[in-house]
């Protein structure tokens, strides 16, 4: 069995501002089999949009792209499943919403996104990329001790989702819970 893939999700300002398209984006991924790792509510500065963004910078929406970004809160998660970066990207749809609309209305960006800038969500494109934007936004996440110590856990379906945290964690055995509690 080969390991789960680690990504990264970001949910934009124009869904983080409301709570029940953020709810629904949830029910999808949960749904679709993923596990929500990490999750976080959080402002980004213009400044740190625009070092998230440096890939784009030069290009006409770099401008547009950051000042949306740094509007209003945003939701990051790692999730993981079998063949994650794929799956999410799925999910999301095409990137031009106005497209998008027409040729995958039943994806998340085809029902939520507004514009190309205001589609919703992000993803990462690649393994590496879902590394480097995991740390950006989990800098005390670390990913080969997760693969270590978690991920056997996932992997076996040995996790719960809590939805309070917005997170799933792993069930531990009450021998260990016992264990741990009169060391």
């Amino acid at each position: 069995m080969r390991p789960l893939q680690l990504t990264l999700a970001i949910f934009k300002p124009d869904v983080s501002a409301q709570p029940h398209i953020v709810k629904e984006i949830k029910k999808i991924l949960l749904t679709n089999s993923f596990y929500f790792v990490r999750s976080k509510e959080l402002y980004l500065p213009r400044k740190r949009a625009e070092e998230f963004y440096k890939e784009h910078e030069g290009r006409f929406f770099h401008n547009r792209l950051v000042s949306f970004m740094s509007s209003g809160e945003i939701s990051a998660h790692i999730m993981a499943r079998d063949n994650a970066i794929k799956e999410w990207r799925k999910l999301m749809g095409p990137t031009k919403v106005f497209q998008t609309v027409h040729s995958d209305p039943n994806s998340i960006r085809g029902q939520f996104g507004l514009t190309d800038t205001r589609n919703s969500t992000h993803g990462s494109d690649s393994e590496e990329s879902a590394r480097k934007e995991m740390q950006f936004f989990f800098p005390e996440f670390n990913v080969d001790q997760w693969y270590k110590e978690k991920e056997p856990y996932f992997q076996n379906g040995n996790v719960s989702f809590y939805e309070e945290k917005g997170i799933h964690v792993e069930d531990i055995p009450s021998a260990h819970i016992l264990k741990q509690e009169t060391s």
